[in-house]
């Protein structure tokens, strides 16, 4: 009994693995895939159907026009009357009323009474225009040169005088020259005269020449620049 229970479940064993294999060896079924056509799509214009025109507006309608009542004039014949009768009347005088006196009240003066108004204009005085004073002007600088001494307080040179002399010039001396400078108020120099010469004739001109090449600074006194005299000595030596 066991080797027959043995030998089927043998066999069911083998025939579920052959079972298995069969199903690993089937080739699944290919699915083809359906071509669908591309959709042809035409755009069609949808035209607007014309707006209707808005209907013409109604005329009103005519009112009726009222009748005229016409009115019928009865004409009235009047009833012709008779003639009066005219009876005599006898006048009567009629006694005379006395006259009424009228009383004429006394005039009444009226005075008139004149007023006389007196208007009494204000004059307003128009304030006079201030004139300003003219600023009184400097007085002038004094013409005349002011007597200066050259360095310290005094004057100072703006270009100082270039002077070489040789020996030969001074003939082998020593020499010493003094000359009066004269400026105006720019500094600049207008004269030059020798005070004292050397001795030397060329050499002094040498000298007054050297001078006039020079130039002083403006000189001022309480902001005024003034024209200058100065004296300055030269002492050359070999």
């Amino acid at each position: 009994m066991k080797k027959k229970v043995i030998t089927a479940l043998i066999a069911v064993a083998i025939g579920h693995i052959g079972v298995l294999w069969a199903v690993s060896h089937i080739k699944p079924a290919e699915l083809k895939p359906i071509e669908k056509k591309p959709l042809q799509v035409r755009f069609v214009k949808i035209q607007e159907q014309p707006k209707p025109l808005p209907p013409k507006p109604k005329e009103p309608p005519k009112k009726p026009e009222p009748k005229k009542e016409v009115k019928e004039v009865k004409v009235v014949e009047k009833p012709v009357t008779p003639p009066k009768k005219v009876e005599k009347i006898q006048q009567v005088k009629k006694a005379e009323t006395p006259k009424e006196t009228v009383k004429t009240e006394p005039k009444v003066g009226t005075k008139v009474v004149t007023t006389t108004t007196t208007v009494t204009e204000k004059v307003v005085e128009k304030p006079k225009p201030v004139v300003q004073e003219a600023p009184k002007a400097q007085p002038a600088p004094d013409p005349s040169p002011k007597r200066v001494s050259i360095g310290g307080s005094g004057v100072q040179w703006s270009r100082s005088p270039r002077l070489t002399v040789s020996s030969k010039d001074l003939q082998g001396e020593a020499r010493s020259v003094m000359v009066l400078i004269e400026a105006d108020e720019k500094g600049k120099i207008i004269n030059v005269r020798v005070t004292r010469s050397s001795g030397i004739s060329s050499l002094d001109d040498k000298v007054v020449r050297a001078v006039r090449g020079a130039k002083f600074k403006p000189y001022m006194e309480n902001g005024v620049a003034y024209p200058i005299k100065a004296e300055q000595p030269f002492d050359l030596t070999p």
